[in-house]
């Protein structure tokens, strides 16, 4: 059984991560409208009925813009830190609202959803491993360093959507005032292009079939500076960059997009019976 996934958008203006096993899916974050996740969904030729929680990596309002819609119009279980709801002033049924702690496992039918914390300037901002079938998919964004747990979780994915925030040169020459420079680059702040590649180059494993690069700041990053840079190092992984604007082909953990696959598969010749996508 394969595992999917897709970046339904990733960037300062809205996050949202599609991970499924089986029948068994979830979402990380909601920075989309409920209208725009249903709609990227539907072009994927997603089931929103599959969808079985929405986990929420902290309150910045890029991660959690749809969330109050989304869970109320779906009945979706909110899987987030108590810290991270206390900040957030998110309105959500109650009976709704189920409370993680650092270190925790959820276990949501198929998949089995590892809850670690993070450096960011957030009350209290967490990373996922999602795991199924032996397979392991890790959400590592918006964090200002690689700790000691994001590293740990880097080495023991087979996929990861990474942050590559932001272009050191861009944001040193770029109009922002000094401040923002300053937390944008902070241990609580973005990853950069230059911190994310050496993290990919130090501490990848043969078993990273899926780098894909994400939160990419509008005004101090480009698609082509990341992609340029990650390409002539990617090896055997494939390397993605998420758009701000669109969601990524669904993928699943052999590489290969599902609309290929279906294509591929739809022209096979079936044997005769002689012989079947703001501010940072």
């Amino acid at each position: 059984m394969a595992v999917y996934f897709s970046s339904l958008n990733s960037g300062s203006n809205a996050n949202c991560y599609y991970v499924s096993s089986g029948d068994t899916a979830i979402l990380v974050d909601a920075g989309l409208s409920c209208r725009e996740t249903e709609k990227r969904m539907n072009r994927l030729g997603l089931k929103m009925e599959q969808v079985k929680a929405i986990f929420i990596s902290h309150e910045h309002s890029d991660h959690i813009n749809g969330l109050e819609v989304l869970s109320r119009k779906h009945k979706l279980p909110v899987y987030i830190s108590q810290k991270t709801l206390a900040n957030s002033n998110l309105s959500i049924d109650q009976s709704l609202i189920r409370y993680f702690r650092k270190d925790e496992t959820v276990i949501i039918d198929q998949l089995q959803i590892k809850c670690f914390s993070k450096s960011h300037d957030a009350a209290d901002p967490f990373s996922f491993m999602i795991s199924s079938q032996n397979v392991n998919v890790s959400v590592i964004t918006d964090i200002g360093y690689a700790c000691k747990q994001v590293l740990s979780y880097f080495q023991q994915s087979h996929v990861v959507f990474l942050e590559s925030n932001y272009c050191e040169t861009m944001l040193a020459n770029g109009d922002y005032p000094y401040h923002l420079k300053r937390r944008i680059s902070s241990d609580e702040g973005h990853l950069s292009n230059k911190q994310a590649l050496e993290l990919f180059l130090n501490y990848r494993t043969p078993q990273l079939s899926h780098l894909i690069l994400s939160h990419l700041s509008k005004n101090n990053n480009t698609p082509e500076t990341v992609d340029a840079l990650f390409k002539p190092h990617a090896g055997n992984t494939n390397i993605i960059v998420a758009s701000r604007y669109e969601e990524s082909p669904l993928f699943s953990i052999d590489g290969v997009p599902v609309a290929v696959r279906r294509s591929l598969m739809s022209t096979k010749k079936k044997p005769s019976n002689e012989s079947q996508l703001s501010l940072f």
